[in-house]
């Protein structure tokens, strides 16, 4: 399993704004574990703090805009792909504005100056979002359609379509985030002339021109409209005859398609940890990006935890026999029948529950239900393997149960059932102590939680 990283040091980028034109300053800073990334807005007073998270997406027109409060910051989306690109997990971005610098509107100032910093690998595990069966949103107003398939890495396709003669279709595909810099990452955002007066009239782009932004004239407008649009903005007339891109064509024939697979990286970026899923996006843009973010937080807020993989046909890195070597239970009270999983902090273990149990025989003869203080037991004997494993010359130890709190049952535990357990340190281990948090699943759901305090007593 992977380790949360952070930046090397800390590095600014500055430029204009898209939408407000002000001249932006954004610093990028390294956080530590479990920081997440958070946005300083360092212009106001108390400099509020907005964390990069779904639910606090207020504004979805020409770019994703964060709210907490009276506080907003907009334009996030190229930052966040780059930082998801590089498993960045923990970063600090402070900015002296309503929103990002558009720069030259791609991510490729962001990516240069990531890769020139550097990244710092730190303690803490990484958390990922697995995707176990397909997931689908689709917005029924502008038929715009995400998928996100079961996959063991993260990977998009992007279909986009416009009604355009000289934008129509274009698919875009990345398959792995190694390649997100060489063929993401420059892909400029881009417009249409018939839609920048309406943008304008709604007080957005005023810091858009020909070098941020690829602008396509694909519907003819009379020369003096077009002239006075050109003048409005700024930007050097153009013979309103010619069709096309009015600053000189495309970095890749497929720039669109590849800009909005890079906008769509950077939304579902506000999960809040990486994906293991394949994305399939068709129509995509901010509004359905970022709804999707917020089902899966909200998902994720329901459940505290996911569930662990468990794969039956991979060998377990711990069997009953290894499991016997470390802990004293023996039948009927040995409640682990295996580990499938085993780092620093987190421990994952397995129970076959069948109708042989001792334990049926009288709870209850006619209706068979595991006792939950047997599947607290579980538990306990599952976290006693992490922390044994966490000293030297483990057989010579044995662990002992101090206190367990904030136990819950969710639902029953019936034969058939396979319970997974999950343990994870809440704390280091101190002075032969070890706090760790519990959770039981049967087929994906939490069955019961725990809070479990452990000393570490050596054999006589």
């Amino acid at each position: 399993m992977s380790k949360q990283k952070t930046i090397k040091q800390a590095f600014s980028l500055s430029g204009k704004g898209l939408h407000s034109g002000l001249e932006i300053v954004l610093n990028f800073v390294p956080a530590p574990e479990n920081h997440g990334i958070k946005i300083k807005r360092v212009d106001l007073p108390d400099q509020p703090i907005i964390d990069a998270l779904a639910e606090h997406v207020s504004e979805t027109n020409r770019g994703t805009v964060l709210k907490k409060g009276d506080v907003h910051v907009s334009t996030i989306e190229h930052v966040m792909s780059s930082l998801y690109a590089f498993g960045v997990d923990n970063c600090l971005l402070e900015v002296n504005a309503p929103e990002f610098p558009i720069l030259d509107g791609s991510a490729k100032l962001i990516v240069e100056q990531l890769l020139k910093v550097g990244f710092e690998e730190q303690a803490a595990e990484k958390e990922y979002y697995i995707i176990r069966k397909k997931i689908e949103h689709i917005d029924a107003e502008t038929g715009a359609k995400i998928t996100i398939l079961p996959d063991d890495e993260f990977s998009v396709d992007v279909h986009v379509g416009y009604k355009s003669n000289v934008l129509d279709n274009q698919f875009a595909s990345l398959s792995s985030l190694d390649k997100f810099a060489e063929e993401i990452a420059g892909a400029r955002t881009f417009v249409f002339v018939k839609e920048i007066e309406t943008l304008l009239s709604m007080n957005l782009i005023k810091g858009g021109d020909l070098k941020n932004a690829i602008v396509i004239y694909d519907e003819e407008k009379t020369q003096a409209d077009l002239d006075k649009l050109a003048d409005l903005l700024g930007q050097p007339r153009h013979d309103a005859t010619r069709l096309g891109y009015l600053n000189g064509g495309l970095k890749y024939n497929n720039e669109p398609a590849r800009h909005k697979l890079l906008d769509i990286i950077g939304d579902l970026a506000l999960i809040g940890m990486p994906i293991k899923g394949k994305v399939i996006a068709t129509f995509p843009g901010h509004k359905i990006n970022t709804d999707l973010a917020k089902v899966i937080r909200k998902e994720l807020k329901k459940n505290e935890i996911q569930a662990p993989i468990y794969d039956d046909t991979i060998a377990p890195v711990m069997d009953v026999n290894g499991i016997k070597k470390l802990l004293p239970h023996r039948w009927p009270f040995l409640l682990v029948d295996k580990i499938i999983d085993i780092r620093e902090s987190i421990i994952v273990g397995v129970k076959n529950v069948t109708a042989n149990e001792t334990f049926f025989m009288g709870h209850f003869p006619d209706e068979p239900v595991m006792p939950g203080v047997l599947i607290v037991e579980a538990m306990a004997q599952t976290g006693g393997l992490l922390v044994l494993s966490s000293v030297d010359e483990p057989e010579r130890y044995s662990t002992y149960f101090l206190k367990i709190d904030s136990v819950k049952f969710r639902q029953k535990v019936v034969p058939g059932d396979t319970l997974v357990f999950h343990l994870e340190m809440l704390e280091p281990i101190r002075r032969g102590c070890a706090l760790m948090k519990g959770h039981a699943f049967v087929g994906g759901k939490i069955v019961t939680e725990a809070v479990f305090m452990a000393q570490i007593v050596k054999n006589k």
